[in-house]
């Protein structure tokens, strides 16, 4: 299949039925250039139930074809992009058959279970001319861009990011989540969430790599049919050079939290929900230039906030940042052309997330990357 489509729109299916799928569905129908043309799951049952909860609620006018197995999905020549929500153990064998089948690729996050199994996968995406990109919805929205204006001008240089991205796991979830399978998630809470986290750093660094990397392993667990434990709570810091550090805590022990603050010589950029805007909100971020200033007895600290609000709606607006991936994906699909950007970016990803755990397996010993 060649990798430009013959129409404007471009034709996804969804491998699984994973419940992410149920926004991005959502997603491919707000972005304008995309149709959700099939569904598969390993049994026809399954994917027929999918499509009829979602076509009630967010119908698309042809209905998508519920397919059994994500081979015959590949076998399709109705199919343009393939979206793959299958768990992180199975995304090296799926991407790779998806690029040899001539299906652009957009891959959910952590994207491998190591760097080398992703080398292999954009390998494969770059050798058959069909676009990979991770789902990081965030990269996609209009606030990135303001966020940019302001560490780029408003604070000075910049000296230091933290970020956190944490939720509460109930025993429910301990118990039953995949994402408490060394098989099939490795990574547990720092592929989940650290997957944000650290490309959040790398973009406020405009992509420079750490030098060196550490993790501390604050908690683990398995569940019964685990080989191995994940991490269910990390934290871990990442040194640039220039003096330039980064930290950031990820857990699924911790209640909701996705903040981000990059602090400079001048100020300091906060973003409340870096990940996720909250719902029913503006996308907002809040700029701190403080003084202190001293008048023979009185001292005071100045505030000096400047609150920046981005025209940017929920999950269910077209503008929103799950909207503006799918399109942008589209876009790409569409023209034939490929932009290798989103390859090298997930690639520096995985390589900083693999040596944080490495490290915190080790007792926090500090990786050397550069």
């Amino acid at each position: 299949m060649n990798s430009e489509s013959n129409s404007n729109s471009c034709r996804w299916g969804i491998m699984s039925t994973a419940t992410i799928g149920q926004k991005n569905w959502q997603a491919i129908k707000l972005a304008g250039n995309g149709t959700v043309a099939a569904v598969a799951s390993r049994n026809l049952a399954s994917s027929e139930k999918f499509i009829n909860q979602l076509q009630a609620s967010v119908p698309f006018d042809t209905p998508p074809q519920a397919v059994e197995g994500y081979q015959t999905l590949l076998e399709s020549p109705e199919i343009d992009a393939v979206y793959i929500p299958l768990p992180t153990g199975m995304r090296r064998e799926w991407v790779i058959k998806a690029a040899e089948a001539g299906k652009h690729v957009l891959c959910e996050k952590p994207c491998a279970s190591s760097y080398a199994d992703l080398q292999e996968m954009v390998e494969a995406c770059r050798n058959n001319n069909v676009q990979f990109m991770d789902g990081i919805m965030y990269m996609h929205g209009a606030r990135l861009q303001s966020v940019r204006n302001a560490i780029d001008t408003k604070i000075g240089q910049i000296k230091r990011i933290a970020t956190q991205f944490s939720f509460y796991g109930d025993q429910e979830f301990d118990e039953g989540n995949i994402r408490t399978n060394s098989e099939l998630e490795p990574f547990g809470c720092l592929g989940d969430l650290g997957w944000y986290t650290i490309r959040f750093a790398l973009w406020a660094m405009n992509y420079q790599m750490p030098k060196q990397v550490y993790g501390r392993m604050l908690s683990a667990y398995k569940r019964e049919d685990s080989p191995n434990s994940v991490p269910m709570e990390i934290e871990c810091g990442l040194q640039f050079e220039n003096g330039v550090s980064s930290t950031f805590y990820n857990s699924f022990l911790t209640g909701h939290q996705q903040w981000a603050h990059v602090s400079g010589t001048e100020g300091s950029v906060f973003i409340p929900d870096f990940v996720l805007p909250f719902e029913g909100e503006e996308a907002k971020h809040s700029i701190y230039n403080p003084e202190f200033a001293v008048q023979d007895c009185d001292f005071a600290m100045i505030e000096n906030r400047e609150d920046v609000i981005v025209e940017e709606s929920g999950n269910s607006a077209a503008n929103s940042q799950e909207s503006n991936l799918f399109r942008n994906f589209a876009t790409l699909a569409l023209s034939g052309e490929t932009d290798d950007h989103w390859g090298e970016i997930a690639l520096m990803t995985q390589r900083v997330m693999d040596a944080c755990k490495e490290s915190a397996e080790n007792g926090g010993t500090a990786i050397d990357l550069c």
